[in-house]
């Protein structure tokens, strides 16, 4: 049975991430700064079997308090097999609305988090020479996402930090991946810019984000893509299949990628202006 930690476990990717590795047997702790609502997914997964799960408060912006849960976890369970640093938060708005607030969150949580995650589960893994980790990026990490480039710019880095960490990884036994989803639909969507100040997306943005992608992914489609591509070692997780179109089409030619991505933005001036 395999132990594995599961950040922003409380909803969405997190919560169905944990689900697939319960159903699969495996002991999860399910870590968010709501730890209520961790609480909650925790006690509903350990009726699913036949895997265990356990509910931790964990804000993966505190370096010392990812160490120490992970420490604590391989100390009680001997090891730590997987490791999904999926913590995450949405930021909306063009360039001039954005604030340095709306930055350094998206820096500390999406980045830095996955930086606190990595840190502290990459030594262990090295000392028992296995274990996977796998970080939650975005299709905006691989693609020039406009009205939110904070999150987008996060996000790329979360892809560049896990394919460079695969490669010194490789030799040691340490597997690392990288989920890229398009839009899923989860309560990220509905609390863009948690406690920021304000810009026009604001908020609830699903009306926007559907007239990007009319059909949103759901998180548990997407969790057994992930799963899959956990099994396959898959270095770049990218789904569904529209992602995976649009990152074929921006590598092939990058200008028309960037053109096409400017008309959302000329879009939303529109609609400020309106």
């Amino acid at each position: 049975m395999s132990i594995a930690i599961v950040t922003g476990g409380a909803s969405g990717i997190g919560r169905a991430i944990a689900t697939a590795l319960v159903r699969r047997g495996h002991t999860v702790s399910v870590t968010d700064i709501n730890g209520e609502g961790a609480e909650a997914v925790a006690e509903k997964l350990n009726e699913v079997g036949p895997g265990k799960a356990f509910a931790s408060v964990l804000n993966v912006t505190d370096a010392e308090a990812v160490a120490d849960h992970y420490q604590a976890l391989k100390r009680d369970h001997g090891r730590l097999d997987l490791v999904f640093n999926n913590a995450g938060i949405a930021i909306g708005g063009l360039a001039e609305d954005l604030t340095l607030d709306h930055w350094n969150r998206a820096i500390d949580i999406n980045l830095k988090g996955v930086v606190h995650g990595v840190h502290a589960a990459y030594p262990i893994m090295l000392e028992q020479r296995s274990g996977h980790i796998i970080n939650t990026a975005s299709a905006a990490g691989l693609v020039p996402m406009p009205l939110g480039i904070p999150y987008t710019a996060t996000k790329h880095a979360v892809v560049g930090l896990s394919l460079g960490l695969r490669a010194e990884g490789a030799g040691r036994g340490v597997k690392v991946s990288v989920v890229c989803p398009t839009f899923v639909d989860t309560p990220l969507l509905d609390n863009i810019n948690p406690g920021l100040p304000e810009t026009p997306m604001s908020g609830d943005s699903r009306a926007e984000i559907k007239q990007a992608q009319p059909r949103l992914y759901t998180a548990e489609k997407l969790a057994r893509d992930i799963m899959r591509g956990v099994d396959k070692n898959q270095a770049l997780i990218v789904a569904p299949a529209s992602a995976r179109a649009v990152w074929r089409g921006t590598r092939l030619n990058p200008a028309m990628a960037v053109r096409v991505a400017s008309l959302a933005v000329n879009r939303m001036r529109k609609q400020q202006k309106s």
